[in-house]
């Protein structure tokens, strides 16, 4: 599916409006605000729309989705899908977008959102034809940078330790290996060990400081 190219109403680290920034959860309120659309020099976080349920559907027809996340949707059932997203938006408990690549669907990113906690656990896919085109971890690293802007303090991602994809993924987004959870997760072929990676808002700070100073003459 095409779409228009709507204006980043965020960069990827502005905080949207409606939310208050917080040093352990945050305040705001979602339901007040609309979902933020994030965007880089490649790649747009947008919400998603109805108009995106038969790309959706095909998505989670091809081999490198169904690998990882071993589901199928019917038309009707990926707009149902879509609509949960936004439920999940106004409830606080997850952002999840559609990831646009030259204004076609490439992706989805989601944090799910623990405002008690002041922490998220990411999840995404992107299409078999952007294999190899970074979006994955441009589109985490917009989501990430986001979520620490409303003030989440750990941002979590998990995969299968099959899937060393997704460790680059999170290597390139400024994640860090925290370990490995034992037969964590079922898949088509039995359950995987889990790989569980992390990155902490004060990473994000640290690494911000040393580009700085990188910067500096000698």
């Amino acid at each position: 599916m095409r779409t228009g190219r709507t204006p980043c109403r965020t960069g990827s680290g502005g905080a949207s409006p409606g939310w208050t920034r917080c040093p352990r959860s945050w305040l705001g309120a979602p339901s007040r605000s609309a979902q933020p659309i994030l965007c880089d020099d490649a790649v747009r976080l947008r919400p998603w729309v109805e108009a995106d349920a038969p790309s959706v559907v095909t998505a989670y027809q091809e081999p490198g989705i169904q690998r990882w996340h071993a589901r199928s949707m019917t038309t009707g059932e990926a707009k149902e899908w879509i609509t949960a997203a936004h439920s999940s938006w106004t409830a606080e408990a997850a952002s999840s977008w559609a990831v646009d690549l030259d204004g076609v669907l490439a992706g989805r990113m989601t944090l799910k959102l623990d405002p008690g906690e002041g922490t998220a656990v990411a999840a995404y896919w992107t299409r078999d034809r952007v294999s190899g085109r970074g979006v994955a971890s441009r589109a985490l690293r917009l989501a990430t940078r986001w979520a620490f802007s409303i003030g989440v303090h750990r941002v979590e991602l998990e995969h299968s330790t099959l899937n060393p994809a997704s460790c680059r993924v999170a290597d390139k987004a400024g994640f860090s290996l925290e370990g490995t959870r034992r037969e964590s997760a079922p898949h088509a072929d039995g359950r995987h060990d889990m790989h569980l990676h992390l990155h902490l808002h004060l990473h994000l700070h640290l690494h911000a400081r040393i580009d700085t100073m990188g910067t500096h003459d000698t």
